[in-house]
């Protein structure tokens, strides 16, 4: 009976990576073929393979920036959401004070909030305050649904660091931005690493909120990847080697967190 079981399990899971991988490899098989091959002939492999795509990408300033400014933005959002959460999650997680679990269910509800929601407050705010096409402006924007997300990830971690440490700490003369920076963050890096994954990851991909609060100074890549129409029709190839080199940063951010995020599923808080 184990013999037949093992089986059928090998075979799903086969089939659910062949399922889950196929989108991909397709998206990179585009990249190496012209647009004409692309939209003449069905094959599994490039029959004229070429570079071009990816040339166009890295030569080309409407393209190469988009990465740039979804870096920048990214960077400054993902910086700010854990200066942000961790003091947060640490009183959380510490401290009970009136109305903190309603605060907390208040945070989450932020999150599970459409981007759309916000869209016109934040076109109307920008415009006033002149923060329009800044990388300013979308990190801003991403910290409503990020901040929320870091201090649920991290209040889960930091409660399960015993009290008795904060109090060891406090008695053996240590101040609080001492004991929080040397002791007790090193101890909580596994969510830090969690929570900078998903924010990374939420402003690396989200879409509305990043096309329209920038135009040309700050277009990211995703904004970029919906503007490939011309006279002459779609240009598939480039936006699939665009789609390839999308999916690279993200890939490199889950090798250097996948322990973290086993741990965090662990814990049950991812």
């Amino acid at each position: 009976m184990t013999e037949p079981r093992f089986q059928k399990r090998t075979l799903f899971l086969i089939a659910y990576l062949v399922f889950a991988i196929l989108p991909i490899y397709w998206m990179v098989n585009m990249s190496f073929k012209t647009n004409e091959e692309i939209l003449s002939s069905f094959s599994f492999w490039p029959q004229h393979f070429t570079w071009d795509n990816y040339k166009t990408i890295f030569t080309d300033a409407s393209w190469y920036s988009g990465y740039i400014n979804s870096l920048i933005y990214v960077a400054i959002n993902t910086v700010i959401s854990l200066t942000v959460a961790l003091p947060a999650a640490y009183a959380f997680s510490r401290y009970q004070f009136l109305g903190d679990k309603h605060v907390f269910f208040w945070l989450l509800t932020n999150r599970m909030t459409p981007p759309a929601v916000f869209l016109l407050p934040f076109f109307q705010l920008y415009t006033t305050v002149g923060l329009m096409d800044t990388h300013v402006a979308v990190a801003l924007a991403h910290l409503l649904f990020n901040v929320p997300l870091a201090v649920w990830i991290l209040e889960g971690f930091m409660s399960g660091v015993p009290r008795e440490i904060d109090e060891t700490a406090y008695i053996d003369g240590y101040s609080f931005p001492r004991f929080f920076l040397t002791i007790f963050l090193p101890l909580i890096k596994a969510g830090v690493g969690v929570a900078a994954f998903f924010c990374f990851m939420f402003s690396w991909v989200e879409l509305l909120l990043a096309r329209t609060l920038t135009s040309v100074n700050a277009k990211p890549i995703v904004a970029t990847m919906t503007r490939t129409v011309s006279a002459s029709g779609m240009d598939w190839a480039t936006l699939a080697a665009a789609g390839v080199l999308t999916i690279v940063p993200g890939a490199i951010v889950i090798w250097f967190v996948r322990h973290y995020i086993a741990k965090g599923f662990a814990m049950g808080r991812v």
